[in-house]
């Protein structure tokens, strides 16, 4: 079961390129040339591969090392037939950042935030991305007094409608994926989860073009079931992108191989994913664990798209399964999507229909079984490859 570029799986510089640096630890594995990482997905049977714009240029790199470190990659990407459908900007490692960038109190902070994702904007063009993230990792505050939450959202707002207005204005191909997470680094973040998001993106002058990129192990931090947010994202027409991984619980986000947390999620998000029409990246944003050497990094990478394709497996067979088809009927499956006032009724046709009310007999119908456990143990039998 090898993966191939149809699959769709992508990676982004930052992942496989993490040199294992963590609050209690120095880097324990050297840095990855982006170019090795582009010849070595090519090589796994990745799709693409993705970057914030510090991952291929150093911050405060000069013109001409920016300029010959781009032309290296782009020849890697034509060398081995890799895409960029997706890139972001680090607005969260430099200490200019400390308190946010769309919504640091300082404005002139403000303002340099916009400029640099401007910049890279224009590269993410160029390599022909389709897709820009936003991931507002300092976007937040520690402490309630440091911030009136109504103006960071104000300010949030402005960002993204500044520059909503310069890929339009550009005619650029490019629509926004705002990427959730409830806290770190900072010890709230705005916006949090998927529904905070979908909230806020109403409110925007270019909501068309503004999307969710919902990651697992943030949702799953939250407390949240991510299978239900990402369903609901797709309700909204809002999955623009999304971010795999696995995550043990709500504690820190620990970006494990996907599959390696929650195993029974990651495969009914397979199924939601294979089966709900989403034709877009099956990007893994984890990190190789701090125990591996740079061959591990490259087996972890292989890892991810292996227990996908494990799943996607594992789900068809769910799907085609008489029993699982039998146990659906049971538990009438079918007939939610039935709409519960029969075409041309009216809430006045309700009231006249005794069935709905005065005859319908609420004891006897209480005690149907619904049948879920049966279902849910088919789903791990077929999991573990019993059926």
């Amino acid at each position: 079961m090898n993966p191939v570029p149809a699959d769709r799986f992508t990676f982004g510089l930052w992942t496989v390129g993490w040199r294992a640096a963590d609050p209690f630890g120095d880097p324990a594995r050297p840095a990855i040339d982006p170019v090795e990482t582009v010849h070595r997905l090519a090589e796994l049977g990745a799709y693409g591969v993705t970057f914030h714009d510090d991952d291929l240029v150093p911050s405060g790199a000069g013109e001409p090392e920016r300029a010959d470190r781009i032309k290296r990659f782009r020849a890697a990407l034509d060398a081995t037939g890799l895409t960029v459908p997706m890139a972001t900007t680090n607005l969260f490692t430099h200490p200019v950042f400390k308190d946010g960038a769309f919504t640091a109190s300082d404005r002139s902070v403000r303002r340099f935030a916009l400029r640099k994702v401007m910049r890279n904007l224009d590269l993410a063009a160029e390599l022909g991305a389709e897709t820009y993230v936003f991931w507002g990792g300092r976007e937040g505050s520690e402490s309630d007094a440091a911030k009136d939450v109504r103006a960071a959202l104000d300010r949030y707002r402005e960002g993204l409608d500044v520059l909503a207005s310069y890929v339009t204005d550009r005619g650029y191909r490019i629509r926004f994926a705002i990427e959730p997470k409830p806290n770190e680094p900072r010890g709230d973040i705005l916006l949090p989860t998927i529904g905070h998001a979908l909230a806020f993106i109403t409110t925007l002058d270019h909501a068309g073009m503004v999307g969710l990129n919902p990651e697992v192990g943030h949702e799953q931090m939250a407390g949240l079931n991510v299978v239900h947010g990402v369903a609901q994202a797709l309700w909204h027409g809002k999955l623009f992108h999304i971010d795999l991984n696995g995550q043990r619980g709500a504690k820190f986000d620990q970006d494990l191989v996907f599959g390696h947390g929650d195993l029974l999620s990651a495969f009914f998000l397979v199924d939601l994913l294979e089966h709900s029409g989403y034709d877009g990246p099956r990007h893994f944003d984890y990190k190789p664990a701090r125990t591996e050497d740079v061959t591990g990094v490259w087996q972890s990478a292989a890892a991810n798209m292996r227990t996908y394709l494990l799943l996607k497996e594992r789900a068809a067979a769910f799907r085609a399964d008489p029993r699982v088809q039998e146990a659906l009927d049971v538990a009438l499956s079918a007939e939610l999507a039935t709409p519960t006032l029969g075409e041309g009724e009216t809430y006045a046709s309700l009231f006249s229909d005794r069935s709905a009310y005065e005859d319908f007999d609420p004891e006897a119908a209480a005690t149907r079984g619904c049948g879920h456990v049966r279902l849910n143990q088919l789903a791990i039998e077929h999991l573990m490859g019993e059926r």
